[in-house]
């Protein structure tokens, strides 16, 4: 449906930019989209993108509102100022760049590269398509002011996204990102921007930083003898057709896995995913491949990445020697049992370690480390957050790994991001390790429940793409903040949370609504900041009192679910 109507501030944006000296193409395109579809017009020019949880993402394509040449590129150039206005230093600057498999990473990436090597910067450009957690461990390493990675992680074709690192390895928090937007907005015509003409001057890094990486993935190893004794077992993998392809398989031979079969038809990297609708690990149409293999070869597990490898899915048989997916907050709290009962068996506890979760992961981290005394922080959603907490606390307290529920974990602090690599590398340990005793990932997940209580997960994502989109999920946003349900399930809301106000959350003002009732159900309910939409987060817990309990469980647990559903009407 055609609105008719040209939204006055996309009207302005699509000025400065048809006065500029971007190429003639590019206006006459701007031009033909004006005349001849109001609303693709609008949604390309209606705003600036920003930076969110994830950095600059969206769909590509010609607009202030898309991802293209001219907005990388002003995002480098704003991005430079901003490194050059804070960081006072009279020798250069130092900036590390790499890119995944989705179409024009490449191409952005040498865009990224050029501007800072004309705004005075040394920049390491990865040769090759890299992971997300390469990045941010470059930065670290080669001590780096800031850093970029090209990807737009787990989106569709579509979508492109520029993630910029600070010089710790995280990503940008405030003030850092905010800040860096105003000085992108300030560059208002592209003369503004400064671009050397080729690659000279620009220092490339070959697979021989993939070892020095490798070395730290596997210092996170706390079962050598288990792997030793399970080195066979059968491992399917599939990167779908991201950079995972590139590094994943090596890290698990490097920790004694012998035995990893790719899925061939997602092994090759390619930007239009042709397999699968969206590459993210969460949707289980993009593992169909992946479990019809490991099914045909009877597999011990099922690993996945998403295309740029900082985000992983586990799957493995249950009880019934069924094939079962396991969810983020399912894998992330296996990954915490497994750690904080190593480092406890090797002495490694002192009352000075950490992990860290997010406040709309499971209530079962916490728990499990409250077991363990040791502290469990929670951040905002996004990784930027663990990474500042890890920061925060550098040589006070020890950072032992931490995770969310969007299938993203980081073991160590080597990477100030999520690391599906690494992740990779533990969950097979975790699975050796359990074979040494007899047992399954299945059952161990099982031992916890029953250990700490049934704790069940659920999302529901609310698609709302475009300007109407945001409009109506921000409409969503502030009725149930106006107009919040008394009760739900029959029970009394016993916390009512909102993150924007941060006097009593203690967390940095952020869109999100939580609800707790007295039997511990927990419902979070926030805009996602790197994808149109509106996500619903439940979590209700019970107790299991042995593993033939636990479908019985499950059933109800999503009865409740459905039950706050209708309730809410969603």
């Amino acid at each position: 449906m055609t609105i008719n109507k040209i939204d006055n501030t996309a009207l302005a944006n699509a000025e400065k930019w048809l006065q500029s000296t971007i190429d003639t193409v590019t206006k006459d395109e701007i031009l033909k989209m004006k005349s001849e579809n109001i609303d693709i017009f609008n949604d390309a020019f209606y705003r600036t993108l920003e930076f969110g949880t994830g950095g600059l993402r969206g769909i590509m394509g010609i607009g202030t509102n898309r991802m293209n040449k001219y907005t990388v590129a002003m995002a480098t150039q704003g991005f430079a100022n901003y490194v050059k206005k804070v960081v006072k230093r009279n020798n250069e600057y130092k900036a590390v760049i790499s890119y995944d498999s989705r179409n024009n990473s490449r191409n952005f990436a040498e865009i990224t590269a050029k501007v800072f090597v004309a705004n005075g910067f040394k920049v390491f450009l990865f040769e090759n398509l890299r992971p997300t957690p390469m990045e941010s461990f470059a930065v670290r390493y080669l001590k780096c002011d800031v850093g970029v990675m090209i990807t737009a992680s787990h989106n569709p074709k579509e979508y492109n996204g520029y993630k910029a690192y600070w010089s710790d390895g995280g990503q940008l928090v405030n003030p850092h990102d905010t800040a860096v937007i105003e000085e992108v907005n300030k560059i208002t015509d592209i003369a503004q921007i400064k671009m050397q003409k080729d690659t000279s001057n620009i220092y490339f890094l070959n697979n021989d930083f993939d070892e020095i990486y490798l070395k730290n993935v596997h210092s996170l190893s706390l079962s050598a003898e288990a792997i030793k004794k399970h080195s066979n077992l059968k491992i399917v993998y599939t990167p779908l057709h991201g950079t995972g392809g590139q590094i994943v398989p090596k890290a698990l031979n490097m920790f004694g896995f012998k035995n990893i079969i790719p899925v061939d038809e997602q092994s090759k990297p390619d930007g239009n995913f042709p397999t699968c609708v969206s590459p993210n690990p969460e949707e289980h149409s993009a593992m169909n491949l992946g479990l019809k293999l490991a099914k045909q070869i009877n597999a011990d597990l099922l690993l996945a990445t998403d295309p740029d490898a900082d985000r992983e899915a586990l799957a493995a048989k249950d009880n019934n020697g069924e094939w079962m997916l396991f969810n983020g907050n399912q894998t992330a709290s296996i990954i915490t049992y497994y750690l904080l009962s190593k480092w406890q068996e090797k002495g490694k506890l002192t009352g000075k370690e950490f992990i860290v979760s997010t406040i709309v992961s499971s209530e079962l981290i916490k728990r499990i480390a409250e077991s363990f005394n040791v502290k469990c922080y929670e951040v905002l959603t996004g990784f930027k957050f663990i990474a500042d907490k890890i920061l925060s606390l550098e040589g006070k307290e020890k950072y032992i790994g931490g995770g969310e529920e969007s299938y993203g974990y980081l073991v160590g602090d080597f990477v100030r991001d999520k690391d599906a690599v690494s992740g990779c590398c533990i969950i097979a340990e975790i699975a050796a390790w359990a074979a040494s005793e007899g047992k399954s990932i299945f059952d161990i997940l099982v031992e916890i429940y029953i250990k700490y209580g049934f704790y069940h997960e659920s999302l529901l994502s609310i698609v709302r793409e475009g300007k109407k989109g945001q409009e109506e999920i921000a409409n969503i946003m502030q009725a149930f903040r106006t107009n919040p349900p008394k009760t739900l399930l029959g029970e009394k809301i016993v916390s009512v949370k909102d993150y924007l106000d941060v006097n009593k959350t203690g967390l940095p003002k952020s869109n999100v609504l939580q609800w707790i009732l007295a039997d511990g159900t927990k419902i979070s309910i926030r805009p996602s900041g790197t994808e149109p939409k509106l996500k619903f987060y439940f979590g209700v817990a019970s107790n299991l009192s042995s593993t033939s309990d636990i479908h019985k469980e499950e059933s109800l647990a999503e009865e409740k679910i459905k039950q706050i559903k209708q309730e809410l009407k969603i």
